[in-house]
């Protein structure tokens, strides 16, 4: 087998498909009825994959590692940098110390995946979404939000009037610890009452829009409003 090109932690890396994250899920989702040798085994066999979902196996803090590429630079305090802008009067950068200056709000919540598992009773804690957007002044045109991630492929959107939602953060702690980056750190989405993949990671951009934009996964069929127990045919109990 030809050897692989090594990762370059400044670039974004190839987007991946939903039948191969599936498929993954599925061997993810043995590994938690496995004995520990056998999830062992499956990280193995993963050890080469260049796709970065080998985190999706279990582990010990009840999450799931997902990127829908083959790398994620790494940004902390000194490159970090979150855009407002869109149909806004005022827009805005933002670095993670002008973040965590702004006022804070931790909120406790189960976190529901689509894909089946839950953790329950999960911090999080950064700056409501609402209090961003009342600072960049929001045109009467606007009625939504697109996300943008520096991984340079995840997407996803919200309406105003769900932005708005006092459980929707931008957070940079989780579990009352800084943010790390494999759950999306520095700053990520946090948008309580949805299932998890709303909630995106690696935020780098908020842009104010006229109209929704179906993001990465609601591209590839997810529904666009993923209320948990209310979209994607599944019947969760309600996080928020």
């Amino acid at each position: 087998m030809a050897d692989r090109e090594p990762e370059r932690p400044d670039e974004p890396g190839t987007p991946i498909g939903r039948r191969l994250l599936l498929g993954t899920l599925g061997l993810g989702a043995l590994g938690v009825l496995a004995a520990p040798p056998l999830q062992r085994g499956l990280e193995s066999v993963f050890a080469g994959d260049p796709t970065g979902l080998t985190g999706l196996l279990p582990n010990g803090g009840g999450f799931r590692y997902y990127s829908v590429t083959s790398s994620v630079p790494r940004k902390g305090p000194a490159d970090y940098r979150l855009t407002v802008d869109g149909l806004v009067d005022r827009p805005r950068s933002y670095t993670l110390a002008d973040l965590k200056a702004l006022p804070q709000t931790r909120l406790v919540h189960d976190v529901q995946c689509v894909t089946g598992w839950r953790v329950p009773g999960t911090p999080f804690e950064g700056v409501r979404l609402s209090h961003l957007l009342d600072a960049a002044g929001v045109r009467p045109t606007a009625r939504a939000i697109r996300f943008t991630c520096f991984d340079g492929a995840y997407t996803e959107s919200l309406t105003l009037r769900q932005a708005r939602r006092p459980d929707v953060l931008v957070a940079h702690r989780m579990q009352d610890k800084a943010l790390g980056h494999d759950h999306g750190g520095p700053v990520r989405l946090y948008v309580a009452p949805m299932y998890f993949y709303k909630s995106a990671k690696w935020l780098s951009g908020i842009t104010v829009t006229e109209d929704v934009r179906p993001g990465y996964w609601e591209d590839r069929g997810y529904d666009v409003d993923a209320w948990v127990g209310r979209s994607n045919g599944r019947d969760d109990a309600p996080t928020s």
